[in-house]
């Protein structure tokens, strides 16, 4: 299929609209910052703002159109793999919209996403990967998209593993299903020793507090019902690194979680958020922010209680 080239949210209203989301979680991150513990709640936020929020989303949930699907990657400098990774999405699901959120890249990864046909939602400072995140579900959710998928652009995501993904959120079976590498047993994924203990630890602390067991608790690729998109767009996803603390967050929020086997692929270049220091702030960031949700398990069941 040949590709067309995409958009770029540049027009006065789209980018107002990336001026705001952009403002927002620089708002947001400062105030967390001060409170030295901003991990995965918004305290920038009134509470009955958020839950108005949901509330006032609620009628979205239950639409019957047909269902439309958002593929959303987030980017900062992947010049050379955005583009095919963007192609290879618009050949297996070719009924789908691809969204690449641009971090502030400082290569040419915009341009190459366009070229390949992908919408562009560009930051103007770099803001994280889970702030890039969150621009795309404010995104799906401003324009009512029933299934979001989530995948890296680095390559590490095979395209050919969406349909796996999609399945259980579009039979209604589950809000948030994450890909793991490690329930494959016919793929070996090479991780090293210390990544590996950090996510076992990750997937004990989550054990812990909700009789669930996840294999991979740090996928990025993942599928969203819109009742999942909603609420992560709603004030509660942490900026920088989601991963543990979002799986523990949608468990008290009553979003029905499913792990399945996938095929990623290893990282062939360009420089891994997980490298180097940051790996010791991410294991600190992870467990402090894991306390917070537990720390206000109250708005999770309210949130619960409203989509009971």
């Amino acid at each position: 299929m040949a590709s067309k080239p995409g958009r770029c949210i540049l027009h006065p209203l789209r980018a107002r609209y990336a001026m705001e989301v952009a403002a927002d979680t620089v708002s947001r991150k400062r105030t967390r910052f001060l409170f030295a513990a901003w991990g995965a709640f918004d305290y920038a936020q009134p509470a009955a703002q958020r839950r108005a929020a949901l509330a006032g989303n609620r009628e979205l949930m239950s639409e019957s159109d047909p269902k439309r699907v958002l593929v959303i990657i987030p980017c900062r400098n992947e010049e050379g793999r955005i583009g095919p990774v963007v192609r290879s999405v618009r050949e297996r699901l070719s009924e789908a919209d691809v969204v690449v959120i641009n971090d502030d890249s400082t290569d040419r990864s915009a341009e190459e996403a366009l070229a390949a046909g992908a919408t562009v939602l560009p930051h103007t400072v770099n803001l994280g990967y889970g702030a890039a995140l969150e621009t795309g579900y404010k995104y799906a959710m401003g324009r009512r998209y029933d299934i979001v998928l989530q995948m890296d652009g680095d390559g590490q995501h095979p395209a050919d593993e969406l349909p796996r993904l999609i399945q259980p959120v579009s039979d209604g079976r589950a809000d948030l299903v994450i890909g793991s590498r490690y329930l494959n047993p016919d793929t070996h994924f090479p991780t090293s020793f210390a990544r590996r203990v950090g996510q076992m630890v990750f997937a004990a602390a989550v054990f812990l507090f909700t009789r669930r067991r996840f294999s991979d608790p740090t996928s990025g690729f993942q599928a969203l019902s819109k009742r999942a998109t909603t609420f992560f767009a709603s004030g509660f996803f942490p900026c920088d690194y989601p991963d543990a603390d979002v799986l523990l967050m949608s468990h008290l929020a009553g979003l029905r979680m499913m792990e399945i086997p996938v095929r990623m692929l290893p990282r062939e270049d360009g420089r891994s958020m997980h490298s180097g220091l940051s790996c010791v702030y991410y294991v600190m960031k992870m467990l402090l922010s894991m306390f917070i949700v537990l720390l206000n398990f109250h708005e999770w069941r309210r949130i619960r209680h409203d989509h009971a």
